[in-house]
C-alpha cells in the first residue's frame, strides 16, 4: 500500500489535509486512529466554527469526513503504532498488521486528556470518573458533580454540566481561573456553581462501585477536606499522542512536535498539524488551518522530487 501522502489522525487537522491533498489530486489515505474524528466527536455544539452558528461537534466532523472522501481520499480505520522515517519513502505499520509505505507523512494525532494519576482515579474510571461531560452529563441529572481544572477545557465542560447536574464544584489549583473562552462567565454566573481555588484532588473515594467523596488538599497549607460528590470530571490539560514518533523526529520537553518554517518537522517529508505541535491556541479552526498549511507544504515536497 504506497500513497504519495499518508495522514496519520482524522480530527480538524487530518480531515483538512485530507481534502487539500487529495483535491491537489495526491493519491492520500487518512489513516483514522482510536479516535476517528478527534475531540470534537465528543463535545455538543460548536458555536466558533465560522459560516455556522452552531453545529454538533460529531455533525461537523462527519461533513469534512464525507468531504474528503468527495475527492477521492482514503480512509482506513486502524492506529499506527509504529514508523520508520529514516529513509525515503517512508514506512508505517498498524495495529491490524499493515505495511504502508509514504511519499510524505502529514502527523495530526492530536492530544489526550492529562489525568491526576492520584488514588481511586483507576478504580472509579466510568464509575464516577470521567473526562467528557459530554460523553457522561446525563448520568448526573439533579446530582452534584466536581470538575478538576480551570482551563477553557474546564469551563467548557462545566457549563455542559450545568444543564444536568444540581450543583458543580470546581476545585482549581491557582486561585483564579485561567480559561479565556467567553463560556467561562456563564459558569462564574451561575449560581449552581462555587469554587475552591488553591486546591488540587487527592484522592477519589466510593462505596466500591460509584464515587462517594474527594479528598482535597489546600495547597498552600496542606490542609485536607473531604468534599461529597457523585462524579470527577477531570479537565487538566492535554498530552500530545507523539510516542510512536519519539527518536524519529525532533520534539520538545513536553512532547509536542517540533515545527520550523510552519510546519515542517526535523525530518523533510514528514509535516505536523493540530494539537500534536500546538499547544497555544488549541482550536478546531486553527487545527484546520495548519491541516491546510500542512497539505500545501506536503505537496510543494512532492513537487520539488
Amino acid at each position: 500500500m504506497q500513497y504519495q501522502v499518508v495522514i496519520i489522525g482524522s480530527g480538524p487537522a487530518g480531515l483538512t489535509a485530507g481534502v487539500y491533498t487529495s483535491r491537489a489530486k495526491l493519491k492520500t489515505l487518512i489513516i483514522e486512529g482510536t479516535q476517528p474524528g478527534g475531540q470534537l466527536m465528543t463535545t455538543t455544539n460548536v458555536e466558533n466554527w465560522p459560516g455556522n452558528i452552531s453545529i454538533p461537534g460529531p455533525d461537523l466532523m462527519i461533513n469534512m469526513r464525507s468531504h474528503a472522501q468527495a475527492y477521492g481520499c482514503e480512509l482506513l480505520g486502524e492506529t499506527v503504532t509504529r514508523v520508520d522515517f529514516s529513509a525515503t519513502p517512508f514506512k508505517l505499520y498498524t495495529d491490524a498488521g499493515k505495511e504502508i509505505v509514504a511519499d510524505s507523512v502529514i502527523i495530526g494525532t492530536g492530544a489526550s486528556n492529562k489525568l491526576l494519576k492520584c488514588p481511586g482515579e483507576a478504580e472509579y474510571w466510568a464509575k464516577g470518573v470521567s473526562t467528557c461531560a459530554t460523553c457522561d452529563a446525563p448520568f448526573y441529572q439533579d446530582k452534584e458533580v466536581v470538575i478538576v481544572g480551570g482551563g477553557n477545557t474546564a469551563v467548557t465542560e462545566g457549563e455542559h454540566l450545568t444543564h444536568f447536574a444540581k450543583k458543580i464544584t470546581f476545585v482549581h489549583i491557582l486561585d483564579a481561573l485561567t480559561a479565556t473562552d467567553p463560556i467561562k462567565d456563564k459558569v462564574l454566573n451561575n449560581p449552581n456553581v462555587s469554587f475552591q481555588y488553591n486546591a488540587t484532588v487527592v484522592a477519589i473515594k466510593g462505596d466500591d462501585k460509584r464515587v462517594t467523596h474527594v479528598e482535597i488538599e489546600n495547597t498552600k497549607d496542606k490542609s485536607r477536606t473531604t468534599l461529597p460528590t457523585d462524579g470527577v470530571f477531570i479537565a487538566i490539560g492535554f498530552n500530545p499522542n507523539t510516542a510512536i514518533f519519539k527518536g524519529q523526529i525532533d520534539m520538545d520537553q513536553f512532547g509536542y512536535i517540533t515545527v520550523q518554517g510552519h510546519t515542517n518537522t526535523s525530518k523533510p517529508g514528514v509535516f505536523a498539524a493540530g494539537d500534536v505541535a500546538d499547544y497555544r491556541y488549541r482550536q478546531a479552526i486553527t487545527s484546520a488551518g495548519i491541516g491546510c498549511m500542512a497539505a500545501l507544504d506536503a505537496q510543494a515536497y512532492l513537487s520539488s522530487k
